[in-house]
């Protein structure tokens, strides 16, 4: 055996992990609700493509004819910035909405990408320290969607790479949690913590949140201990791995400067039609949860 099949045996998630994730499901089927379907794009570990698989989830389901909204919750504001929103032009944020004095509706954006955005920017950060003041304080943005949830077919939450309140906001209002993930060791490493973390979340703030799947993406295929750790997500996890897998592509990195998600940017690249394709995934995956 080779010594990079030993490590990527070594960093398997374990049966009882693999069980842990499946039994982290909601009372009641997703397709017997009748609001919008709530999910956060999460992953603990930074740089996997938490933001890029948002923005194009987003258009790829808007190019279905859904109704979208995608709501920035980390500060750096890259979700914002990359749907053509200028984060430094905005008079009400995710922040004034966080913490009361300003509503989803008062505060999104139509990108011209077609989704609704409720965007964000370094003022977001402060949001953690006025949140520990107030009553529910990790159900302040399920409220708020709650609002305007018969608005959408999807809500996607873009989370940032830490375990902080915001986080526990996204989590506490999402129906599901979808986890982009590279096909490395220190991934497979990390995987475990963030289910603990959603097995948490399900526990005590929110019985309904589940996880939808894991997306394989920057997938190269030429690389063989990509290829093991792809084996071993499907055969831990079964169906709960998607079967969309996301290229590592040039056009979807260049996108953002452009202020467009790689869908709409070229949408004849590769990077775009496996998002495409992962937009019909998830449209379809709804009918059977």
């Amino acid at each position: 055996m080779s010594s990079n099949s030993s490590m990527v045996n070594e960093a398997a998630p374990s049966g009882e992990e693999a069980g842990e994730l499946e039994a982290i499901s909601g009372a009641e089927p997703l397709a017997a609700k009748r609001t919008a379907r709530i999910f956060c794009i999460a992953n603990q570990k930074g740089g996997v493509g938490k933001t890029t698989t948002a923005v194009n989830l987003a258009a790829a389901l808007v190019a279905q004819k859904q109704r979208v909204l995608l709501v920035d919750l980390d500060p750096q504001g890259n979700a914002t910035m990359g749907s053509g929103i200028d984060k430094r032009e905005l008079q009400a944020t995710l922040y004034q909405v966080l913490i009361g004095e300003a509503s989803i509706a008062e505060a999104a954006k139509t990108c011209e990408s077609g989704y609704d955005v409720l965007p964000s920017n370094r003022e977001l950060a402060g949001a953690e320290i006025d949140l520990v003041e107030l009553e529910e304080r990790e159900r302040q943005l399920k409220h708020a969607i709650a609002a305007v949830a018969d608005r959408y077919d999807f809500v996607m939450i873009d989370c940032p790479p830490t375990l902080s309140l915001l986080t526990l906001n996204g989590l506490a209002a999402a129906h599901g949690v979808i986890i982009p993930m590279q096909c490395e060791y220190f991934a497979l490493e990390g995987l475990s913590d963030l289910v603990n973390t959603i097995k948490r979340v399900h526990a005590n703030l929110n019985p309904d949140l589940r996880v939808i799947g894991l997306l394989r993406v920057m997938f190269d295929p030429r690389v063989t201990l990509q290829q093991q750790v792809s084996a071993q997500l499907e055969s831990h996890f079964g169906d709960k791995v998607f079967n969309s897998i996301i290229p590592r592509n040039v056009r979807l990195a260049e996108a953002p400067s452009y202020g467009l998600p790689g869908v709409v940017f070229d949408p004849a690249s590769k990077g775009a039609q496996a998002y495409v394709g992962f937009g019909a995934e998830m449209i379809e995956r709804m009918k059977t949860l």
